[in-house]
């Protein structure tokens, strides 16, 4: 493979921000006296921004109430961003390998790109990446192609020079949209089903580095 840039998604690929997720979740479901839900219900939800987020989690089409909600789970996870939250193993160690090798970063998520910016301060990972977007940062988000497409741009190199590496659907469908190869991470939330039409499959962060710099 001959790359020049990696494309990563954040939560459920670089951080496990799932327990963090599930309780600004169930601050927002208080707020509206509902039950809370078990972290695997939430698992199931995230992956498309956090007003699908919120909108799914509280089964409501109402506009008022959305945005209510948004707010309650924007202002709650803006305020325990890391409180549970972590890297996955072999994350910090390959961004820094993927560095030192010369390949250009930019992580491209649904969440919140201030969200997205302050979990990865948190963790001491956001000066590796010269670009940071989140889902409201384009006029689409992911599964378009488009976030990909402004990043490539963005960084001045095509768009078979850059691989995309994520897990769920999102993020291959989004690759495959804009000409760019997708990485499959099998750690994630996104069940082994989203992954099928990947090109590559990984097991492990480290497998990340082998197929970036190995081609294998």
């Amino acid at each position: 493979m001959n790359v020049r840039a990696a494309f990563f998604d954040l939560d459920g690929t670089l951080v496990d921000s799932l327990e963090d997720l599930t309780d600004a979740v169930n601050h927002m479901l208080a707020g509206f006296g509902r039950p809370s839900l078990a972290v695997s219900s939430v698992r199931r939800l995230v992956g498309k921004g956090a007003r699908n987020l919120v909108r799914r989690a509280l089964d409501t089409d109402s506009p008022d109430d959305i945005t209510r909600a948004l707010e309650l789970f924007v202002a709650y996870n803006k305020g325990h961003i890391a409180d549970k939250s972590a890297l996955y193993p072999g994350v910090r160690e390959t961004l820094h390998q993927l560095a030192e090798s010369g390949i250009r970063m930019a992580v491209i998520s649904n969440k919140n790109e201030t969200l997205c910016r302050l979990v990865m301060e948190a963790l001491g990972i956001a000066r590796q990446f010269e670009i940071i977007c989140g889902g409201d940062t384009f006029a689409e988000m992911k599964p378009s192609p488009l976030p990909l497409v402004r990043v490539a741009e963005h960084l001045g190199i095509a768009a078979h020079e850059a691989v995309m590496i994520g897990d769920s659907i999102n993020d291959v469908q989004a690759g495959r949209l804009a000409g760019v190869a997708t990485i499959g991470c099998a750690w994630g939330y996104g069940g082994p089903e989203e992954l099928t039409e990947a090109d590559h499959r990984a097991t492990s962060f480290m497998d990340v580095a082998t197929i970036l710099l190995n081609g294998t």
